[in-house]
């Protein structure tokens, strides 16, 4: 056990480390930068072994605590993690030992309520602890805005602002965000996911709103991303074999990369990686960075039909430059070149095209009864390509995330499938619901007033 809880340093290198609750209410650091952990805490294989007769939440409680030791007693952090996991997480064999993990189970049916529900718990502890207040500030390109909204929605000291594309959501991930109301406040933005985050990041920069007591629900904040770490460990621990040398390869479809850096966090506590199969949509930077070693953001990026990838610059990866060695700032600038031979040993970057993704979908479930929705088709799509490229092994282990139930895309399911995707309990009822929400005007100044106006 650690004598002192872990520290946080912000990417950037120019503000003063921190601990969990400072960099969870604060979402980012005063330089700019992105919080990470100064130290990865470790298991070891043993231990990981042990997960696989625990329950989701059991393993969730184990992995949180190695990072929550000595700021949350083990009770208040088991009485948050069972409040936050009470849906399955299923895993879904396709052929051989290749499986589908969904994490589309949650109350917007998206793998965001993973993250969302616990970073709301933990912030709700933290600020009920010396009655504080926030305002949570979230720039959405799909689900984050649901899952946030869902999971702070009611909190008596906790308001919710979401920033959306206005054309680059579906209607029933927008209905997920705008039907809720009380202390959650929509805004819809002509322009991109990046241009909404931009006002998000400016707003934290600005110090004459300091008095609003600003964070972050978007995956730049640090509590998004080590809830995300638990269900690498547990599906391994369901799926893995008795050989003691196993490893597994994860694919991840990646926007703003969230995802893929919980997944390098659980490697780098000791779970047997053998490769991410990172899978972009159209908006390719990173797989051209990985190719070439030059990282030019998409400006605009790029709007395909896995809407919620659409990030020309995902914020993210200034962490994931950190996790090998280099250093990038806010602007996408690589001041440190990051180690690019280790980055392409741990990572099989592809970019999966529209036309791609739609021809898996319909493959998938003509070949495997597998029902996939764009963001899982890049996923799956991913994979197979490594897997045809290295001549992959049958009793290899892999797990392709499907990261948002088929229902919250349902034209182009019935576009490709002609049928309607059945609808999860959380999805019954919300085309009858009254919508709210503000179209906000173009620029920082408009957005800056808004807040100053209202809150």
């Amino acid at each position: 056990m650690r004598n002192k809880p872990i520290q946080y340093r912000s990417t950037n290198l120019r503000a003063p480390a921190v601990n969990f609750e400072q960099a969870l209410l604060k979402g980012i650091a005063p330089d700019g930068g992105l919080y990470m952990p100064e130290e990865i805490p470790r298991f070891t294989l043993e231990e990981i072994k042990d997960f696989s007769n625990a329950q989701y939440r059991e393993i969730a409680f184990t992995v949180g605590n190695k990072f929550l030791a000595g700021e949350i007693p083990e009770d208040d952090l088991k009485r948050i993690v069972i409040d936050a996991y009470d849906y399955e997480v299923p895993l879904e064999r396709v052929y051989d030992r290749k499986y589908v993990m969904r994490l589309d189970q949650g109350p917007t049916a998206s793998f965001k309520d993973f993250a969302a529900r616990m970073m709301g718990r933990l912030m709700q502890y933290f600020l009920d602890r010396k009655s504080g207040e926030l305002l949570i500030l979230t720039a959405t390109s799909g689900d984050t805005g649901s899952a946030i909204a869902n999971a702070f929605y009611g909190l008596d000291n906790i308001k919710v602002v979401v920033l959306f594309p206005s054309n680059e959501v579906t209607a029933r991930q927008r209905k997920q965000m705008t039907t809720l109301g009380k202390n959650v406040t929509i805004l819809s933005l002509d322009g991109k996911f990046d241009d909404c985050q931009a006002l998000v990041k400016q707003a934290f920069a600005d110090r004459e709103l300091d008095y609003l007591n600003l964070s972050s629900a978007n995956s730049i904040n640090i509590g998004r991303l080590i809830p995300q770490t638990m269900y690498y460990f547990y599906s391994f621990a369901k799926l893995r074999s008795g050989d003691p040398d196993e490893q597994v390869i994860f694919s991840v479809p990646s926007g703003n990369f969230g995802d893929l850096c919980g997944g390098l966090i659980a490697m780098n506590m000791g779970l047997p990686v053998k490769k991410f199969v990172v899978a972009t949509n159209e908006n390719d930077e990173f797989p051209k960075f990985v190719e070439s070693g030059l990282y030019e953001k998409l400006v605009p990026s790029r709007n395909c039909i896995s809407s919620a990838m659409n990030v020309g610059h995902p914020s993210n990866i200034s962490r994931l430059v950190a996790f090998y060695g280099g250093n990038m700032n806010e602007q996408g600038v690589i001041n440190t070149a990051p180690d690019l031979n280790r980055i392409r040993e741990d990572m099989y970057a592809v970019s999966i095209n529209d036309h791609e993704t739609e021809a898996m979908i319909k493959d998938a479930y003509k070949e495997y009864n597998l029902l996939l929705e764009p963001h899982g088709s890049v996923s799956w799509a991913g994979l197979m390509r490594y897997l045809h490229e290295t001549g992959g092994q049958k009793d290899q282990l892999c797990i392709s995330l499907e990261t948002a139930h088929p229902a919250k895309f349902p034209e182009k399911i019935r576009e490709i499938l002609s049928f309607d995707p059945e609808l999860p309990p959380s999805l019954q009822g919300l085309e009858e619901k009254k919508e709210s929400y503000e179209h906000l005007p173009e620029g920082y100044q408009a957005f800056k007033s808004f807040l100053k106006d209202n809150y």
